[in-house]
């Protein structure tokens, strides 16, 4: 796709601080490049992110990392059992620092430009439902007043595949808030060996990272993320992939029309992190799974055949 002068330097600049962005990331986490790019992709995009994997794979460092090197507030929740909704919200508290008792609003963890629910499938269903208006509407609502979210707003949530014992699973309407989900797998042997010698040799291992970016620089690049051009054909591509799991054996039920809206965006993300001007069926292929994993659901028959929803989604991708 040829552009004007002046386009051609608008992407030249917004993939240079994407680059930036990934290279002072790359200075704390090792390989993850998958990984990275899909992170990267879900922030230009403004969604949310659920992240899977075993403990001791470094989501809270990455998330962290991400924060800091684009200006963002950030703050952790650890997600427990006894969470309560105002735990993380925020509640009125008494202020009887100016002579007179006044009710005032502290404010909870939410506030914060990039939010970290570790674990969240271990918070109960009633406190897991406190993040979805913070997901969805960018506000949260504590008695009878909504505060508005600092923009730009993320969730990170995280969850353990391995260890389900007195967790509640996150309900069907909340992961469909969740952009991606996306897995993290070990490290190869070299990026192992790599980890070990940065983390074990300083008492407290921390590089100079830069910021590269502003909030309002960033909410200008997410901006710019939803005019990146995608042809006809590419856009119904799209839709038919999320169409396709509504109508598989192998699924009990499958993505609404938000994934449609998502695995577009996604795309759009990913084009731009690939140095490209347009979106790309190869970059809709490599989103598909990440956008829709958590969206559909397997049945019984598919489960008992060894099949995931990963194998499903391959399958429907390679259809013609």
């Amino acid at each position: 796709m040829k552009l004007s002068g002046a386009k051609s330097v608008e992407y030249n600049k917004v993939n240079e601080k994407i680059a930036e962005i990934k290279n002072e990331v790359g200075k704390v986490i090792v390989g993850q490049q998958d990984v990275i790019d899909q992170v990267m992709a879900c922030i230009l995009c403004d969604g949310n992110i659920l992240l899977e994997s075993n403990p001791g794979m470094g989501k809270t460092k990455m998330a962290s990392t991400f924060s800091q090197t684009m200006g963002l507030e950030f703050s952790r929740i650890q997600s427990t059992p006894d969470l309560m909704p105002s735990d993380i919200t925020g509640t009125h508290i008494i202020d009887d620092s100016s002579g007179r008792a006044e009710f005032i609003f502290q404010k909870g963890p939410i506030f914060a430009n990039m939010v970290l629910a570790d674990e969240i499938n271990r918070a109960t269903p009633k406190t897991q439902s406190a993040l979805l208006e913070a997901m969805q509407e960018k506000q949260v609502t504590v008695g009878n007043n909504s505060y508005s979210l600092e923009k730009p707003f993320f969730l990170i949530a995280t969850q353990n595949p391995i260890e389900q014992e007195g967790t509640y699973p996150l309900p069907e309407a909340q992961r469909d808030r969740f952009l991606m989900k996306i897995k993290l797998e070990f490290p190869e042997q070299n990026e192992e060996v790599e980890i070990v010698e940065r983390f074990s040799e300083t008492l407290d291992y921390k590089p100079n990272l830069k910021k590269v970016i502003s909030k309002k620089d960033l909410i200008k690049l997410q901006e710019f993320t939803r005019n990146v051009p995608i042809a006809d054909d590419i856009r119904e591509k799209a839709v038919q992939i999320v169409r396709a799991t509504r109508k598989r054996e192998e699924l009990d039920y499958g993505a609404s029309p938000r994934a449609s809206i998502n695995l577009v965006l996604a795309a759009k993300g990913h084009a731009l992190i690939e140095n490209r001007n347009h979106v790309s069926e190869e970059d809709l292929i490599l989103m598909a799974k990440p956008v829709l994993r958590h969206r559909i659901g397997l049945s019984f028959a598919a489960e008992k055949k060894g099949l995931s929803e990963d194998d499903v989604i391959e399958e429907i991708i390679e259809q013609p």
